[in-house]
This record gives C-alpha cells, sequence and structure tokens, in this order.
C-alpha cells in the first residue's frame, strides 16, 4: 500500500468491474451514499405520514392504529440504522479515509465490495417487510420483546422475522466495512502522516468505528436471540406469559436483558452518528472560516473521551423500566460526565470561528446550523440525564423533541454541508449555491419550527407513542392546534428536501466545473492530480505530509492557505508541539 505501483495495469476496464463490482472506495462511497438517501426518502415519507394523523386525527383512513405503529417503527429504525450509520461511516468514512491519509484504496477493497452489497441486501431484505402479510413491525424502533413478538402487535409474524434478518445483515455488512476503516488509519497512512496530523473528520470515523465494532455485537446477538425466541420457541427475553388468553411455553426469559443489550448498542450508536460529525463539521468550520483549528490536541482527546465513556452511559434510557434504581447513581453521573468533553468540542467550534474571516458560504452555513442545533439539543439533554427530572419526562415529547435535535436533525445538517463541501470533489462541478441556502434556510427555520414546540408538548406531560391524543382531560385543546402546526411545518420540510435532490442530479449534468481545490483547503483529498480523483487516487507517487491540516491564514505568507504535502517552510518541533502536530519527519 505505501509502494509507488503502476496502478493503471489494475485499473478495471467494464463498466460491470468499474461501476457496479466496484473495489475502488470511491465509487463504493457513492453506492453506499445513494443507497442511504434513497432508503432514508422513505422513512422521510413515513414520517410525513405520521405527523398526517397527529395533526389531523381520522381525517386519513388507511392511516390505523396497526399502520401508524409500522410507520413509527420503520422510521425510527432505518433513519438511525440504514440512513445515518450507513451514510456517515459507509459514505464519508469510505471516500474521504484513503483521500485523508495519502493512501491508494482501503486496504481490503475486496472486502469493502462486499460490505456494500451486504448493505444493499439488508435494505432489500428490510423493504421487503412492507409486502409481507401483515406488513412490517409495528413493535417501535427499540423492538422490546415480548410484545415485539406476540400476536397483536402489527407485524409480528413476517415483520419482525424480517427486521431482525436485516438487522444481522446490516451488522455484518458494518463490520466488514469497520475492520477496513481502523487498518487502513493504522496501516496505510502515507509517510509524515501522523496519528496527531490526521483531520479531525478522520478522527471522528476512526473512533466511531471502534464503537459500531465493539457495540454492534451486542445488537447481534440480541436480534439472533429474538429470532430463536420467535421461531423456535426459546426462552431469552420470554417470561412466563399469557398471550390472548393462552399460557405460552415460554418461562424464565427476562425483558429487561434485551433493553440492556439494546441500549448497551444503542446509546454508542448515538456517538457513531455523533462522532463523524464532528469530526466532519470541524474541518468545514476550520476551512471556511479561514483559521486554524483551536486546541487540535484537545478535540482529538475530547472524541476519544466520548467515545469510551459512551459504553458506560447506556441504562439512563432504563431510569423508569424495571431496573435497580441504585443504579439509577451511577447512570445519571457518567451522563453528566460525558457532557464535559462534548462541550470542549462546542467551546472549541465558537473559539475557531471567534475573529475568523468567515465565509458564508453552504457548507459553512449548515456547519453553524449544526453547532446551534446540537448545543439546544444537548442542553434539553442534560434534563433527561437527571434520574429526578427525567420520570416526568420520559415517554413524553420532551423525549422525542430532545432525540430529534441531537440524533435527527444535527448530524442530517452535517450530512448536508459534508455532500456541499466534497461534491466538488466527488464530480467535478460546484452545486448551485443559490438552491443550497434555500435548502439550508427551509431545513433550519423548518426543523425548528417542529420540535422547539415539542418540548412544550413534553412538558405538559403529553405521552409519545399514541396514536390519536381525544378525549384525555389532561391534554388541552391547544396541544391539538400545535400538533396541527407541527404536521404542516414537517411535510414542508419534508418537501424542501427535493431541492437538495434536485440540485445533486441537475448540477451532476449542468454544474459549473468546480476546479481542484475551490475552498482552497489544505487537507490531502484537495491535492489529488485530478478531479475527480483517478484510479488510485495520487497518480505514480504518494504524497507526503509535512505538517498538519489546519494551516490556515499563517502569518508571513502570501497564500492563506499551506497545503498538508507543500513542502516548503517546514514547520519546527516548537511550532509542531504548538499546533499539536507531532514530530516532525
Amino acid at each position: 500500500m505505501n509502494d509507488d505501483i503502476e496502478h493503471d495495469m489494475h485499473e478495471p476496464s467494464s463498466f460491470w468491474t468499474k461501476y457496479v463490482w466496484s473495489q475502488d472506495h470511491k465509487v463504493i462511497a457513492i453506492q453506499y451514499s445513494v443507497i442511504a438517501i434513497m432508503v432514508g426518502l422513505v422513512a422521510l415519507v413515513l414520517s410525513g405520514l405520521m405527523r398526517l394523523q397527529l395533526g389531523f386525527p381520522g381525517s386519513f383512513d388507511f392511516i390505523d392504529p396497526s399502520a401508524y405503529y409500522q410507520f413509527v417503527t420503520m422510521h425510527g429504525m432505518i433513519m438511525v440504522i440504514y440512513l445515518l450509520t450507513a451514510i456517515f461511516l459507509g459514505g464519508f468514512g469510505n471516500y474521504l479515509i484513503p483521500l485523508m491519509v495519502g493512501a491508494r484504496d482501503m486496504v481490503f477493497p475486496f472486502v469493502n465490495m462486499l460490505s456494500v452489497w451486504f448493505y444493499l441486501v439488508a435494505v432489500i431484505i428490510l423493504m421487503a417487510s412492507f409486502f409481507v402479510p401483515g406488513g412490517p413491525s409495528g413493535a417501535g424502533w427499540t423492538l422490546y420483546p415480548p410484545q415485539a413478538i406476540l400476536p397483536g402487535t402489527p407485524g409480528s409474524d413476517w415483520g419482525i422475522i424480517l427486521m431482525l434478518v436485516s438487522l444481522a445483515v446490516f451488522i455484518i455488512a458494518a463490520t466488514m466495512g469497520g475492520l477496513n476503516y481502523v487498518t487502513t488509519v493504522l496501516q496505510a497512512r502515507t509517510k509524515g502522516m501522523t496519528l496527531m496530523r490526521m483531520p479531525l473528520t478522520i478522527w471522528g470515523i476512526f473512533m466511531a468505528t471502534i464503537l459500531a465494532l465493539l457495540a454492534f455485537p451486542a445488537l447481534f446477538v440480541s436480534a439472533i436471540m429474538m429470532l430463536f425466541d420467535k421461531i423456535l420457541g426459546t426462552s431469552f427475553f420470554m417470561p412466563a406469559i399469557l398471550s390472548m388468553g393462552q399460557q405460552l411455553d415460554h418461562e424464565g426469559g427476562s425483558p429487561i436483558l434485551f433493553q440492556h443489550l439494546f441500549w448497551f448498542f444503542g446509546h454508542p450508536e448515538v456517538y457513531i452518528v455523533a462522532l463523524p460529525a464532528f469530526g466532519i463539521v470541524s474541518d468545514l468550520i476550520s476551512t471556511h472560516a479561514r483559521k486554524n483549528i483551536f486546541g487540535y490536541r484537545m478535540m482529538v482527546w475530547a472524541i476519544v473521551g466520548i467515545g469510551v465513556l459512551s459504553f458506560v452511559v447506556w441504562a439512563h434510557h432504563m431510569y423508569i423500566s424495571g431496573m435497580n434504581p441504585m443504579f439509577g447513581y451511577f447512570f445519571a453521573t457518567t451522563t453528566l460526565i460525558i457532557a464535559v468533553p462534548t462541550a470542549i468540542k462546542v467551546y472549541n467550534w465558537v473559539l475557531t470561528i471567534w475573529h475568523g474571516n468567515i465565509r458564508l458560504n453552504v457548507p459553512m452555513l449548515f456547519a453553524l446550523g449544526f453547532v446551534s442545533t446540537f448545543t439546544i439539543g444537548g442542553l434539553t439533554g442534560l434534563f433527561l440525564g437527571n434520574v429526578v427530572v427525567d420520570l416526568p419526562l420520559s415517554d413524553t415529547y420532551f423525549v422525542v423533541a430532545h432525540f430529534h435535535m441531537v440524533m435527527g436533525v444535527s448530524p442530517i445538517l452535517v450530512v448536508f454541508g459534508g455532500i456541499y463541501h466534497w461534491y466538488p470533489k466527488m464530480s467535478g462541478k460546484m452545486l448551485n449555491v443559490t438552491l443550497g441556502k434555500i435548502h439550508f434556510w427551509c431545513t433550519f427555520l423548518g426543523t425548528y419550527a417542529i420540535y422547539f414546540p415539542m418540548h412544550y408538548l413534553g412538558v405538559l406531560g403529553v405521552p409519545r407513542r399514541y396514536f390519536a391524543y381525544e378525549n384525555y382531560d389532561f391534554i388541552p385543546d391547544s396541544a391539538k392546534d400545535l400538533n396541527a402546526m407541527i404536521s404542516v411545518m414537517a411535510i414542508f420540510v419534508g418537501l424542501a428536501q427535493l431541492i437538495f435532490i434536485f440540485n445533486l442530479i441537475w448540477s451532476l449534468f449542468k454544474g459549473k466545473p468546480s476546479g481542484h481545490n475551490p475552498w482552497e483547503a489544505t487537507s490531502l483529498e484537495w491535492q489529488t492530480e485530478t478531479t475527480p480523483p483517478g484510479h488510485g487516487n495520487w497518480g505514480k507517487e504518494l504524497p507526503i505530509c509535512y505538517r498538519w491540516a489546519y494551516d490556515y491564514s499563517v502569518p508571513g505568507h502570501e497564500l492563506d492557505y499551506l497545503p498538508q504535502n507543500q513542502p516548503e517552510d517546514l514547520p519546527s518541533k516548537e511550532d509542531d508541539t504548538k499546533h499539536a502536530q507531532g514530530v516532525t519527519p
């Protein structure tokens, strides 16, 4: 991987080997992203249907309680797993890791190709559940047994089986991809690319991948065990139970065990999505504010600290589940501690922007939108992390609002920002700026109009997961009017995403040529000989890294940026330490 071989010999020649069964990380990244965006659009439509029912109850005959709960389940699972995880690790991870560390490709290209095809199979299995008898699972996206597999729950026959099989296949895909990402970062970096010179994007994806490799097995085994409970009649999660007046054969299982396994995966999953977002946003802010990142080394250690701590906070999802209350002390404490490295990152972003030469182009708008949204959403999480406050707020719309601000809107803003930023490198074309800004403002303001009022509904005590809110004395009429407004805004924001899809396709054919480095960025992916990068990325010779990725507005230089592969003005060891670069090669 580190030798300068003539790569033309190995360049694929046919359409099938170049674009379908491709082993090129760039093509695989685009395959991952296209599949993720398409399945994400399905989840977006489902959320619109849910909001139609909540905003205008009883107005749509085809949305009955069963269908509603199926929409909720599929929307949640697709968005969290099949869209966000796949696009951050499979899309951005695949595309950026080799280019940013100066490698020709992933270390295991064939395994990389297999991972995207396994991901596609997982998506197809999941989508097939819409067409089987009984439809998809309606157990909620957390799939809690015994409800998930008992008759009476929508999709409790074929739907739940296909969901669990799809998750197992997805985890196999994620594991194959993850081994590639970790090995490439550790083994295939170019000369001079020390760990402390890597862009924060790579650090975020690298740490998220390690979390995925450690957390996904918990979900994998719980999916397999629930399949056994459903198909073979075992009792991993099923206690002695009556169903439809009949005593079932199960006994001795623990539904709480499933919750522990699920959330042992589920909370690191939040950071599997968040850490790549943190890294990408750091790079966007630094590039578009023309300023070196504030406290690089601290940012790296914050990413590592968040990754470690994310494994000891899972049970804050289970304060009211029947878990031993004494655990609450421990998990409330760890939940508040993990807020510290997260806050450090926010401070560092703000201080990077401070006195920067800010260019308010589209990627920067999305980056700034992320910082504000994530901060506000994170602050509401402090309420829910506290046992005493969580008890009345649990299972209300306050939780939905918090979760969507932090885990829904924030990462999606980064996905958009990242695509607007790297699309020129991927395609050689610029996305339309006017359409981009319209898309940003519709999405940003629209999501605030959706989720801000939801916090208020939660404080009122309006419960989540209800099909309709009629005939409840404790829910005032104003809450129903607010729900209608939220639904209108949700459909507006959903339709606004069509602007983005149109922009992607239109710009590919009609967009302005971007040139090699339209943002005047310093990191290695912008220094390739051709745009888009050719097979093997770097031509005959690999680049040499001479500095960290954030040399912007360096005093005494004509240009306001110094690319990582520029050999002049080698920084001294003293400067290296100052900039947290590591030792000069």
